[in-house]
């Protein structure tokens, strides 16, 4: 049977999360005399002790085999969104409900960014240091990080590392063994995350600040410990510091791993994916300037805020150094339309991914092509490499589920509330793509929409992160036939 040992690791997994997410915080709240110690020690009780149940109840449950490696990475994040909101409940501060709390969750989980909370700068520090985390859990991927450091799961480990994975080539490892390549991944991120906690610190944040904008940013995540976000610091320095690390966190970190074993930095030029990620950076850039050039606006956005805005939503990061409200409209869709691509495939990026939308296009131009030479013979190539047939088959599979998907949460999202389509449709493209902000009612909070629409997203959310085919498997009767 399946669901037993799925049911023990869930339990092993939720027992370990626990004593990260929960303790690390208790000791932030300790450090600054704040009563959410007690908050954090009940959610890290209560998490502990129904995890240890589920892997005490099913310890002698078969040994994993990996066929359920995407019914335990979808259980996980549900059982990790639902755990993960107990100090937003139970804390005076914020003291969501639990569709708010649930949200918030998810939000920082899946690197959305999507906040119900106002007044963050009044906020427990503690609060604030465990929304950061959980987003910092998130960026890498949790269950990448149990792959790696949890020797518990045993066998079954590629199929996992599989089901959290970005991109269409998710089987790539940068060693022969999973473990190991799930290590590389995690400790290249953690050491990217301390340079950046550093580099802010430098520009001009507090130390705290510093630590939880550098978790947000390197996990592409968007989360602040101020409501007005980047607007709040008011420095070009920290702005830049931003811009740089979200660019870097973009990219593949797989990628990463090869420039640093080769020591080359020129193998970023040469990757295909990375050109086209600059080059739609560089892009919307300049549109953003145009745009200003010939619109009037009563935005006081300077150029450095133009290049911020359009990186942090065309990574699909989510902050914000502007009132976005007063920018020209165009400029605000466009940002969101940008957010479609997203970054690179094996980043923390949310989105289609680049590699995805340069090979549509290469594929597009091989089309053009046939109908002026119809017997011809063309392949599509990245990186001079010819793409198979059934790997374009599943990028064009996963983009027409991802459009569909869209559409459809959009009219039911109309079809549940009063929301108009701009308000709609910025909310499903923010939760989709991991973005986090969006327009209209939606373009500082979330904290105003009904619970059957913060529903809805949630599940956005969950599948943008998962990228759809991870948890809409285990709908199909083929998946429970295995």
């Amino acid at each position: 049977m399946l669901l037993p040992v799925i049911s023990k690791l869930t339990g092993v997994l939720l027992t370990y999360f626990s004593i990260f997410a929960f303790l690390v915080p208790a000791c932030v709240a300790f450090f600054y005399g704040e009563i959410e110690v007690s908050v954090f020690l009940t959610s890290f009780l209560v998490t502990f002790f129904i995890g240890a149940a589920l892997w005490f109840y099913f310890r002698e449950a078969e040994e994993f085999r990996g066929a359920g490696g995407f019914l335990l990475t979808a259980l996980f994040y549900v059982g990790l969104g639902l755990f993960g909101a107990l100090p937003l409940i139970l804390s005076t501060q914020p003291g969501l409900s639990f569709s708010d709390g649930v949200f918030e969750s998810v939000s920082g989980l899946t690197t959305t960014g999507a906040t119900t909370i106002s007044g963050l700068d009044s906020l427990p520090k503690s609060i604030l240091f465990y929304r950061h985390l959980l987003q910092w859990f998130g960026g890498m991927g949790i269950i990448v990080f149990a792959v790696a450091f949890l020797p518990v799961l045993g066998v079954g480990q590629m199929q996992l590392y599989h089901s959290e994975a970005s991109g269409p080539d998710r089987d790539a490892k940068l060693t022969p063994r999973i473990a190991e390549s799930a290590k590389f991944l995690w400790l290249i991120y953690a050491g990217l995350t301390l340079i950046c906690v550093i580099s802010y610190f430098i520009a001009g944040m507090n130390l705290f600040d510093a630590i939880c904008h550098a978790f947000s940013t390197v996990a592409i995540g968007g989360f602040s410990t101020h409501d007005q976000s980047f607007q709040y610091f008011d420095l070009n320095s920290v702005k830049l510091v931003a811009i740089f690390f979200m660019i870097v966190s973009g990219i593949n970190f797989a990628l990463h791993f090869s420039v640093l074993k080769r020591k080359n930095p020129l193998l970023y030029l040469a990757d295909a994916e990375v050109r086209t990620y600059f080059l739609v950076l560089l892009l919307v850039s300049l549109f953003l300037v145009a745009v200003f050039q010939f619109r009037q606006s009563d935005s006081d956005a300077n150029s450095v805020d133009h290049l911020f805005q359009a990186v942090s939503f065309a990574t699909t990061t989510g902050f914000v150094s502007s009132e976005l409200y007063l920018w020209p409209p165009i400029a605000q869709v466009v940002l969101i339309l940008a957010a479609f691509a997203g970054g690179c495939a094996g980043s923390t990026a949310g989105g289609i991914k680049i590699i995805r939308v340069l090979t549509i296009w290469r594929q597009g131009a091989r089309e053009i092509k046939r109908l002026v030479h119809p017997n011809g013979v063309f392949h599509v190539k990245v990186g001079g490499q010819p793409v198979t047939e059934p790997v374009l088959n599943s990028i064009w599979s996963f983009v027409s589920v991802y459009i569909f998907l869209f559409f459809f949460s959009i009219v039911l999202i109309m079809t549940v509330s009063d929301l108009d389509f701009l308000t709609s449709f910025s909310a499903v493209s923010a939760s989709l793509n991991n973005l986090g902000p969006g327009l209209g009612m939606v373009g500082e909070s979330y904290e105003d929409i009904s619970a059957p629409v913060k529903w809805i997203l949630i599940i956005n959310m969950m599948l943008g992160r998962l990228e759809l085919f991870t948890i809409l498997v285990l709908f199909t009767p083929y998946y429970w036939r295995r």
